[in-house]
């Protein structure tokens, strides 16, 4: 392969692996608030305990918290020094885009979207470790409610 195809090939590639990334992170936003509506549903009708208030409470933030991070990943980030494709033509007049695409900038996108990538991804496992913590959290609240722990 040429230089040419590769960095095509790269382009593609980081853009895929972003497209990837957003579409985990969607259903892990929808797995995360359906926990969380089931959740609530369930305690708000249980006469639950203390500690399985308090379990179940500190379960149910951390499904609040990876909500957060999740948002926080696929967040439009319009400015900043990652501005590649589309954020950066939505500043430009005709002319602008006409010598802004005129030279080839691959490899700078290339570098910029990989760090998007990383910065998504690296979210994205910061949720799931705090999504797997919160089920763990529920499990426990629900087995000190039914054993009937003070």
């Amino acid at each position: 392969m040429t230089a040419e195809q590769n960095l095509t090939a790269a382009l593609a590639d980081v853009k895929a692996e972003i497209a990837r990334t957003d579409n985990k992170t969607a259903l892990l936003l929808a797995f995360v608030g359906a926990m969380l509506a089931g959740s609530w549903t369930v305690a708000k009708d249980t006469r639950l305990n203390v500690a399985a208030t308090l379990v179940g409470a500190l379960g149910m933030a951390l499904l609040v918290a990876a909500a957060g991070l999740l948002l926080s990943s696929v967040r439009p980030n319009l400015g900043g020094p990652h501005r590649v494709g589309f954020p950066l033509w939505a500043t430009l007049n005709a002319e602008q885009i006409t010598a802004e695409l005129a030279t080839d900038r691959r490899a700078q996108h290339i570098a910029d979207l990989s760090r998007i990538a990383v910065a998504k991804f690296t979210r994205l496992k910061q949720a799931v470790d705090m999504t797997c913590m919160a089920g763990a959290l529920l499990i426990i609240a629900a087995l000190v409610s039914v054993g009937g722990a003070a």
